[in-house]
């Protein structure tokens, strides 16, 4: 099955744990302890990584927004909460909440322990197409992750994961930016677009959403 559908998609699929290449250094706890609104556009470039039995998907990330504790569409504006918990944790933590009754939305807990702070992954640029998606498309491809409750399904990113830590021994983790990717920033061949949330009905004229200007992964322009 699997080499059928490599056959007919045209893309790679995800790897096997066995047949990974060198992998970026992971990001560190401590670089994440800072506030969202700073972590989050710069986490666009780096890599989303998924370990499933003995399969890891990977994804750049491409969209972030981010959320604190002071606002009013953050989940733990009003007080804690069983739901939003893991938002009070430690720098490093997943928090996964689900929406509509159906998504899931990952999101990446920052600053300190105590306080509200968090960056949503709004949509990811697959390296690979996972072995149960069929992408036959470069189009379709790049679609598969746009947007918060996609890349989570195709992530197999679910509840149980929310309060777990990011550790490249488990089973999610960050990885940082390619030299390349840093470069193009530099050289401003790659930019980033900063702009108001989308989704949301309170705090909409706050601007912390950032995506990679061009990117045809972005959830949604402007």
């Amino acid at each position: 099955m699997l080499e059928d559908s490599r056959e007919q998609s045209g893309h790679p699929r995800g790897e096997r744990d066995g047949d990974r290449g060198p992998s970026r250094p992971a990001i560190a706890d401590s670089w994440l302890a800072r506030s969202a609104p700073e972590v989050a556009p710069e986490l666009v470039g780096c890599v989303l990584v998924r370990r499933v039995g003995e399969t890891v998907l990977r994804g750049t990330i491409v969209e972030t927004e981010a959320y604190t504790a002071d606002d009013p569409a953050c989940h733990a504006y009003r007080r804690q909460t069983k739901r939003n918990a893991a938002m009070f944790g430690a720098p490093g933590l997943v928090y996964v909440y689900q929406i509509y009754g159906i998504h899931r939305c990952v999101n990446i807990v920052t600053l300190r322990e105590g306080v509200a702070d968090a960056v949503l992954i709004r949509a990811l640029q697959l390296e690979a197409c996972p072995p149960d998606e069929v992408a036959t498309t470069q189009r379709q491809l790049d679609r598969l992750a746009a947007g918060p409750g996609k890349l989570c399904r195709v992530f197999g990113i679910d509840l149980p994961l929310c309060g777990t830590r990011l550790d490249p021994a488990g089973e999610l983790w960050l990885e940082a930016r390619s030299p390349e990717f840093s470069d193009g920033l530099d050289r401003g061949e790659l930019q980033l677009v900063q702009t108001a949330r989308i989704g949301i009905t309170r705090g909409v004229e706050i601007p912390w959403r950032w995506y990679l200007k061009d990117c045809p992964a972005v959830s949604k322009k402007g």
